[in-house]
């Protein structure tokens, strides 16, 4: 079968190679999907620049890709729950990468049938990021009523964020691009800052809680307009001791993160803030009730654009450009 690859890490060069592997087979507790799309994050970028080495040490030539949509073809001993012919969709176990591919055997605990209103086009864009704003609004116990800011909203990651946080009742504030505006409304966001006109860190503050999308610098501000014992969910920050604790790191590993992420501990710790570092997990039940959700309310989908399989190079380029309406996407099937 065919599959994107990646060789090499590489800080210079978003490069993977199509490559023919293996088919594989289904083994106990797995189903075996055939791939039809696949989403592109940030995270795939990550990982072929070799930036979560630490968290997750992949060995090489590593089939790239984090979420899928696509059909069962095959059920391994033990699996009930799916229907050969079935649409399903999923983020990859974290051990485990693999959706640039034309099949994949996966734990059937990671899927979860694709809403009925949802292409299968549209299904490969929600479960990584979905999955990732539900797991930071459990992570802060989010409370209706509250205010949250999440940066960078107008991407695909608000495009899930913010709908998922109204059903949760919260007040959402995000920022981006004037142009943005108007589409990033009707998802649901109460206020919307354009940082052409506006910083967020001047005009907001006493916010409950943050989602962070941006890091760096832009994680500082953040700090800035969180309230006094506010929380603070980082996606890309540096992880910290208390993540690692988290995962059941080596002791070396708590360590070193206990280092890179001390920084923001004290940033914290001076208004009795929180800050957490998340690293999305599959998780098929979480996403079922996400699918529940949004077969409840109908939420759209947003995609920027979709790419061809042997397109995929320019597809990360595309992701790591930046400033996208919505997910990008790799169709695999022919």
């Amino acid at each position: 079968m065919r599959v994107a690859q990646l060789l090499n890490y590489s800080k210079e060069k978003l490069d993977l190679s199509l490559n023919e592997i293996a088919k594989p087979v289904a083994g106990p507790g797995e189903v075996l999907v055939k791939i039809a799309y696949a989403g592109v994050n940030p995270l795939d970028n990550m990982i072929t620049r070799g930036e979560v080495k630490l968290i997750l040490p992949y060995k090489l030539p590593l089939v790239a890709g984090n979420e899928f949509s696509g059909f069962v073809e095959e059920r391994g001993q033990g699996v009930t729950d799916f229907e050969i012919g079935q649409r399903v969709y999923a983020r990859l176990p974290l051990d485990k990468t693999g959706a640039f591919g034309e099949w994949l055997a996966i734990d059937a605990k990671a899927l979860a049938p694709v809403p009925d209103y949802l292409s299968l086009e549209e299904a490969a864009a929600v479960p990584l990021t979905a999955l990732t704003a539900f797991q930071a609004l459990d992570k802060m116990q989010v409370e209706a009523g509250k205010k949250l800011f999440i940066s960078g909203g107008s991407g695909g990651f608000g495009a899930m964020a913010i709908p998922l946080a109204k059903a949760r009742g919260l007040e959402v504030y995000t920022n981006g691009s004037g142009r943005n505006e108007a589409r990033v409304r009707a998802l649901g966001a109460d206020h919307y800052i354009n940082y052409q006109e506006e910083d967020f860190s001047q005009v907001l503050s006493d916010m409950d809680y943050v989602i962070d999308t941006l890091g760096g610098q832009e994680l500082e501000k953040q700090f800035a307009i969180l309230k006094e014992g506010g929380q603070l969910v980082s996606l890309k920050g540096m992880p910290n001791k208390a993540f690692a604790k988290e995962m059941s790191f080596s002791a070396i590993k708590q360590f070193l993160m206990g280092l890179v992420g001390a920084k923001y501990d004290r940033l914290a710790k001076k208004k009795g803030q929180v800050y957490q570092f998340l690293f999305v997990q599959a998780n098929g039940q979480q996403l079922r009730q996400i699918s529940q959700l949004l077969q409840e309310k109908q939420i759209a989908v947003s995609i920027d654009q979709v790419f061809a399989f042997d397109e995929v190079n320019k597809a990360l380029k595309k992701v790591d450009q930046g400033s996208s309406q919505g997910k990008t996407i790799l169709k695999i099937e022919a």
